[in-house]
């Protein structure tokens, strides 16, 4: 399972190619040219079959979401829409390895301190688990427009 409570299975199927780029322009009212676009610009990479046709994956139409978001409600160009997205897979990468280490630290600190059960019940402090708060949705909550 992945920090989101999703296992590989369900990860993998967000990255298999379903949509084809027509569907994809009527699912968001879009001109397929622009999604041709944001693929020469580097923002979205569908995969594509063997007779060249773009697949969109249920992923690739979550990213296109956000694009759309950042540039329709909060007027971001395409060079600024770059320099979100990776500005974002760098923080998500930043949440894995913060994950990671609280997972470690909190493992390390089961092992330590099993046997003195009694005494942490009576400690002075006690310690609340912390959360964290995917980027994306923090964006889109802080500027959606109601």
């Amino acid at each position: 399972m992945d920090r989101f409570g999703k296992t590989r299975e369900e990860n993998s199927k967000k990255r298999e190619p379903l949509y084809m780029i027509g569907a994809v322009s009527r699912m968001f009212n879009i001109h397929p040219q622009t999604l041709r676009l944001y693929e020469r610009e580097g923002l979205l990479t569908p995969s594509r079959t063997e007779g060249k046709t773009r697949l969109y994956s249920q992923e690739d139409i979550e990213k296109l979401e956000f694009i759309l978001f950042l540039t329709r409600e909060l007027g971001v160009n395409l060079a600024g829409v770059d320099a979100i997205l990776r500005m974002r897979e760098q923080m998500n990468e930043l949440q894995r390895q913060v994950e990671y280490l609280l997972e470690f630290i909190q493992e390390e600190m089961k092992k330590r301190y099993s046997e003195d059960l009694e005494s942490q019940k009576n400690a002075l402090i006690k310690i609340s688990k912390v959360g964290l708060t995917k980027v994306d949705d923090y964006i889109y909550n802080k500027y959606k427009k109601e």
